[in-house]
């Protein structure tokens, strides 16, 4: 069973909502909160007080617990566009486009286990998960000796030495 609240014809523009959107999106409903109040985008107000409704839409109509919740899925769509037009140099016009938004969430009940997020902070946490390899792993290097490195470090000398009158050209 899943929850929806909607928010329609928001004047901010849709590629501005998608920022915040990605930020929550799969999000337990207590993460998302805290996440949003501390985001400092203009859209993430907005997303907030979205984000309670539909948390008050479950627990008042279909008796969810607040702690089962989480953000299946937000979606920004365009709105109508309003059109205006500023004047420009030599008596031309230049259009405006006023952008509108129509964002809605679903959250969903956890039925069992943790929750699976998904976008771009799961794969952080994945990032951050992961281990970094044991020094006991690593394969062992050998260590060249001074002979070895005095021979290697001639080598290159020669090599640059040829690489410097082939470029010294100059062009015609």
């Amino acid at each position: 069973m899943s929850v929806e609240a909607k928010l329609r014809y928001s004047r901010i523009s849709p590629r501005k909502f998608r920022l915040v959107a990605d930020l929550i999106r799969g999000c337990h409903v207590t993460e998302a909160e805290e996440v949003l109040k501390f985001t400092t985008k203009r859209p993430a107000q907005p997303m907030l007080k979205l984000l309670r409704s539909a948390i008050a839409n479950a627990e008042h109509n279909f008796n969810f617990k607040k702690e089962n919740l989480y953000i299946a899925e937000v979606r920004v769509d365009g709105g109508p566009i309003m059109k205006r037009f500023r004047p420009r140099a030599r008596g031309a016009v230049f259009p405006i486009h006023k952008k509108t938004s129509h964002v809605s969430i679903k959250l969903k009940e956890k039925e069992g286990g943790e929750i699976k997020k998904k976008g771009k902070r799961a794969k952080i946490e994945k990032v951050y998960k992961t281990e970094k390899p044991k020094e006991e792993d690593a394969p062992k290097r050998k260590k060249k000796t001074s002979g070895e490195e005095q021979k290697q470090s001639e080598s290159l000398k020669d090599t640059k030495g040829e690489r410097k009158q082939v470029f010294r050209r100059k062009s015609i």
